[in-house]
């Protein structure tokens, strides 16, 4: 599902609400999770999951084609963790 799946899907089972303010309340969540994980705050939501940001650290690879050392700089990931009554559904639990 994509963005704009997830807003009509809201807006046709919220009729009295217009699709533009769906729209906007749906932007305004994921800007507020988005803001949160880059000051490095967890987000945790009920049921559903947790975002959270892992660092790597600094490390020194190989570059495939030539087998030469290459330097690689500190990097922060995103990342979810299902919560319980996800994994459940998705694993056939009610």
């Amino acid at each position: 599902m994509i963005r704009s799946e997830l807003i009509q899907k809201i807006a046709d089972e919220n009729p009295h609400l217009y699709l533009r303010d769906v729209e906007k309340i749906v932007n305004t969540i994921f800007e507020e999770i988005t803001g949160a994980m880059a000051e490095g705050n967890r987000v945790e939501l009920r049921g559903f999951g947790a975002f959270s940001v892992k660092k790597r650290d600094a490390r020194t690879g190989r570059n495939p084609r030539t087998g030469e050392s290459v330097a690689v700089e500190e990097t922060h990931v995103p990342f979810f963790k299902t919560g319980k009554l996800l994994r459940d559904r998705l694993n056939g639990g009610s």
